[in-house]
């Protein structure tokens, strides 16, 4: 979010209106110093980095808000997103880098900022490095898991948000299925969607649509993000100098921001970004190695693949883009069957229901290679020889096996109630081999599967 509103200044100042329209607006901004005794930082590389939080402050929502957009119990004073943004040197590109807030990490030494008490280093998810220290504890976390050095830090809660979102009049999304979490309240039916501030907080925040959880969750929030661009960028509001100031003023209104970034940095930033458009933002996630990752009194995280990974941050230190050159050189062929959750969001465990010695490996192999989260410890099934491959799977994650089913032609589903989010394969005799398939979001592609902002706004 407040990437975008840096993008927007930008391109005002771009067009034409320039530096009086733009200064002063940083004066509603509170500032904080996540940089404070920081030593031993990672070495600077080529561009700008920022690290994006927003926070979960659900205490400044008012009682009607809070009901009609399911935003019930206490804050948890943590951050419930977490993207670092880096702006190539060049001012032509920016990649946006999605970290899951249940992120295995390893805390640094620190003091814990409520009791004052200090802390040796130990495992956390990523979201708890803001609540036991701050933005400090955050940004010291965040350079610690990917060796980029961040120069700026931005956040926002839930109420600059909405209040943001309804100053550039709402953004638009398109789904091809219709989409419903009954926990956040969003239901959007297949099409397209003009959402205002409170929906479209339910949108960037729903992680119970199916077993996709937070990457899901994460991608939702990417497509938000190059929407937001698109409506700054093309909706008129940048034409108008008092419209802009209005939502600039909005924007930048409750935002926390380091002391270093302010009305000169936008438009040294203005002068340089110029024709930036959607198409010049790409959006990827972290990789991901292990989803359900258990760490003693802690429990599920989310594990992230560390080769993938390095290799990831190492090219934003190089400022190199994280899509191919040619986006359609590295997709896969037509003949890939089409589905609704990526393959990669899928866990998956593999029993042998044949008289076939390593059909079981064999099977949980080309799973694996086709994309899907396998256990990578097949199993021998129960009883007699099974004569149709079996797809067993809880009814909350039926478009998991829906995604599953299709890479196996002809097998059964079967849904089990309290299975939980690993789907049981049962390789039948039936078997006859893993069909290629791939998420919907065909855009993402190349070693970190990048997807461009124009390819995941509404046509």
């Amino acid at each position: 979010m407040r990437m975008a509103t840096a993008l927007s200044v930008a391109v005002l100042a771009a067009g034409g209106i320039g530096h009086a329209v733009v200064t002063g607006l940083d004066t509603g901004i509170t500032r904080v110093d996540p940089f404070k005794d920081m030593k031993n930082r990672p070495q600077a590389g080529h561009g700008m980095n920022i690290l994006v939080v927003g926070t979960d402050g659900r205490d400044r929502i008012t009682p009607e808000e809070k009901a009609k957009y399911r935003l019930g119990g206490a804050p948890c004073h943590c951050t419930d997103t977490v993207m670092l943004v880096h702006i190539s040197e060049d001012r032509e590109r920016a990649s946006v880098v999605s970290l899951p807030r249940d992120s295995y990490a390893e805390m640094p030494e620190h003091t814990d900022l409520t009791s004052g008490k200090k802390h040796q280093a130990h495992p956390v998810k990523l979201n708890a490095a803001y609540a036991e220290g701050g933005p400090g504890l955050t940004v010291r976390t965040v350079e610690s898991m990917t060796g980029v050095k961040i120069d700026h830090y931005l956040e926002v809660d839930f109420t600059s948000f909405m209040r943001t979102v309804d100053a550039v009049g709402g953004v638009q999304i398109c789904t091809t299925r219709a989409v419903k979490d009954a926990y956040s309240g969003l239901d959007l039916p297949a099409g397209t969607h003009e959402l205002d501030g409170g929906q479209a907080l339910q949108y960037v925040r729903s992680r119970h649509i199916d077993g996709a959880a937070d990457i899901g969750r994460m991608q939702r929030q990417q497509r938000f993000l190059a929407a937001l661009i698109e409506r700054t960028t093309s909706g008129g509001v940048l034409l108008n100098p008092v419209r802009f100031r209005e939502v600039a003023t909005t924007m930048l209104g409750s935002v926390r921001a380091d002391e270093d970034f302010g009305t000169d940095q936008l438009f040294a930033l203005a002068k340089a970004m110029r024709g930036f458009t959607p198409a010049s933002s790409e959006f990827v996630s972290v990789p991901i190695g292990d989803m359900s990752f258990p760490v003693k009194g802690i429990g599920s995280t989310v594990k992230w693949d560390a080769s993938k990974a390095q290799k990831l941050f190492q090219a934003l230190r190089e400022d190199r883009p994280l899509t191919p050159a040619k986006p359609g050189s590295s997709e896969k062929a037509p003949k890939d069957v089409v589905v609704d959750v990526a393959p990669r969001t899928v866990r998956v465990q593999v029993y042998n229901g044949t008289r076939t010695d390593g059909l079981g490996r064999k099977v949980d192999d080309a799973l694996r290679a086709t994309g899907f989260d396998t256990t990578r410890t097949p199993m021998t099934g129960a009883g007699r020889e099974q004569a149709r491959t079996l797809v067993e799977y809880d009814p909350r994650w039926d478009r998991s096996a829906k995604t599953l089913a299709a890479a196996l032609p002809g097998a059964e589903l079967k849904a089990v109630a309290g299975r939980g989010g690993t789907l049981r394969v049962t390789v039948g005799a039936d078997y006859k081999g893993v069909r290629a398939v791939r998420a919907e979001d065909s855009g993402r592609s190349g070693p970190f599967e990048a997807v461009t902002g124009d390819r995941v706004v509404c046509p």
